[in-house]
C-alpha cells in the first residue's frame, strides 16, 4: 500500500525533524505501519494497565492523561492537542500504561508500534535527539506541577495550563472547565471563578466548552517569578 503524500499520517510524520532525516524506503514503511485509533468524546482511547505496544500522537482533536483514585476521584495531569506525541517514558519502560487516556473531544490517534519504535531507538541519533528533548519537556512540566500544586495560587494554576496550551499553539482550547479544574487541582466552582475573573480583564473569551486565550502575555505576566 502506498499512502499519498496528501493523507493525514505522512502530514503528521513529515512533521517530525526526525522523520525527515530517515532514508525514503524507511519512511515510507514507517507510513505504512502506523495505527489509527478513534474514540468520540468523552470515551477512554487507552485503558490503564493494557500492554504498551504503541507510540502515540495525537492526529486530530485532543487527550487527556488522567487517573482514578480508589474512592473515584479523577486526576488529570496533562492534555495533548493535535500534532503532539504521549507516553514516550511509558514506551521506553516497556509494560503496560498506568493512566488513562481520554478522548476530550472526538479524538483520532496515530501510533508507531512498538518494534519500529525500538529500532528507531537503536539506529537514529535524530530520533534519540528528539525523546530526549520531550523527556526534558516532561521533566519541566512535572515539576512545574508540583510547584503549582504547592505554592501558587488558583489564578496562577489556572493560568499555567491555558500558557501551556499556548506554548503548544493552541490558543483556542476545547476543554469543559471541569475537565481543567481536575489539571490544575482545582474544584468546578473554584475554576470557573478565576476564569470569570480572567475574562473580566479581557485576557480570555469563554464560550460552550471552549477557552479562547486573547492575552498570553498577561497569563506569562501573572506567571513571572515575584522579585
Amino acid at each position: 500500500m502506498t499512502i499519498d503524500s496528501r493523507h493525514p499520517i505522512r502530514v503528521f510524520l513529515s512533521q517530525q525533524s526526525w522523520f525527515v532525516e530517515l532514508a525514503p524506503p524507511h519512511r515510507q514503511t514507517l507510513v505504512e505501519s502506523m495505527l489509527l485509533h478513534r474514540a468520540p468524546r468523552g470515551e477512554l482511547l487507552i485503558r490503564r494497565g493494557t500492554p504498551v505496544d504503541a507510540w502515540w500522537g495525537v492526529l486530530a482533536g485532543m487527550a487527556k492523561l488522567q487517573t482514578a483514585a480508589p474512592d473515584g476521584r479523577i486526576s488529570a495531569f496533562l492534555s495533548v492537542p493535535a500534532g503532539d506525541w504521549f507516553g514516550e517514558g511509558s514506551v521506553l519502560n516497556g509494560g503496560q500504561w498506568r493512566y488513562d487516556v481520554l478522548a476530550v473531544r472526538d479524538t483520532t490517534l496515530v501510533g508507531m508500534p512498538l518494534a519500529h519504535f525500538q529500532h528507531l531507538h537503536r539506529t537514529s541519533l535524530p530520533f534519540n535527539h528528539f525523546l530526549v528533548a520531550r523527556l526534558n519537556l516532561r521533566l519541566g512540566q512535572a515539576m512545574t506541577a508540583i510547584e503549582a500544586g504547592r505554592l501558587r495560587s488558583p489564578e496562577e494554576r489556572v493560568a499555567q495550563y491555558l500558557s501551556m496550551f499556548c506554548r503548544s499553539g493552541v490558543r483556542r482550547i476545547t476543554l469543559s472547565q471541569e475537565d481543567l479544574g481536575h489539571l490544575a487541582g482545582l474544584s468546578r466552582q473554584t475554576t470557573n471563578r478565576v476564569l470569570k475573573a480572567f475574562e473580566a480583564q479581557g485576557w480570555i473569551a469563554i464560550d460552550f466548552s471552549r477557552i479562547e486565550v486573547l492575552q498570553p502575555d498577561a497569563l506569562d505576566t501573572l506567571l513571572a517569578p515575584r522579585t
